[in-house]
């Protein structure tokens, strides 16, 4: 039966109109994305299998062009659709932070970092420059690698803070693993950084590590004060 033959408020664009996006299953949305189906398949069919192809959502968004293409119902110009909406996401949570006030929008900051993190392979160590309103003046990625004592130096993030004329920062780093929980060598690190900075009077405001789908903050930990 053609998803036109459903009833209205079981349509996907029918039903976020009337409900909003959030009350979508990921085969929903992505039936929306793709539009159309293939032979015998509704979109959300195609959506379905495509989601049990990949292993979810996350992988197909994360998927390579040529793993993308290599699948029925997709091809170059869906991938470069699918670029394009995850930059455009990208760059409103970023203008999101610009905008408001990072202190105030610990959420806003932690969506945005895990955009940026969550779907990396290795351990990358990166900072949010802020001015003296906290508002976000640049996001940098200093260290990648694994992320650790003797590859963090404090002295190059001191620099880098300096030159962005940064008056408080948030740190990330990501875990590939997928755990958020922080590490003995993640708390030593963010200890030396808050020691470093403090002697050019800039506020250490988080640290935060994303992993998968899930975020942990030192600030909401009462780790940095």
């Amino acid at each position: 039966m053609a998803i036109t033959d459903w009833p209205a408020q079981e349509r996907p664009r029918e039903k976020l109109i009337e409900l909003g996006a959030t009350a979508l299953s990921d085969a929903e949305l992505l039936a929306i994305f793709l539009r159309t189906g293939t032979q015998g398949r509704t979109a959300v069919d195609l959506a379905r299998h495509l989601l049990n192809e990949f292993g979810g959502l996350r992988p197909l968004l994360q998927a390579s062009e040529k793993e993308f293409c290599a699948h029925l119902g997709l091809g170059r110009a869906k991938f470069t659709q699918l670029q394009a909406v995850l930059e455009m996401a990208n760059r409103h949570l970023h203008q999101t932070l610009e905008r408001g006030i990072a202190l105030q929008s610990p959420d806003a900051v932690k969506r945005y970092l895990s955009a940026r993190l969550r779907h990396l392979q290795h351990e990358v160590f990166a900072c949010l420059f802020l001015d003296n309103q906290h508002r976000v003046l640049r996001y940098e990625e200093l260290f990648s690698g694994t992320i650790d004592s003797a590859s963090v130096y404090p002295r190059e993030v001191v620099k880098k803070t300096l030159k962005h004329n940064a008056a408080a920062v948030i740190f990330a780093h990501n875990h590939p693993s997928g755990v958020s929980e922080p590490s003995s060598s993640d708390e030593q690190i963010t200890q030396r950084l808050v020691g470093a900075l403090e002697l050019v009077d800039v506020r250490v405001l988080d640290h935060i590590v994303v992993g998968d789908g899930e975020c942990t903050s030192f600030a909401e930990r009462g780790w940095i004060r």
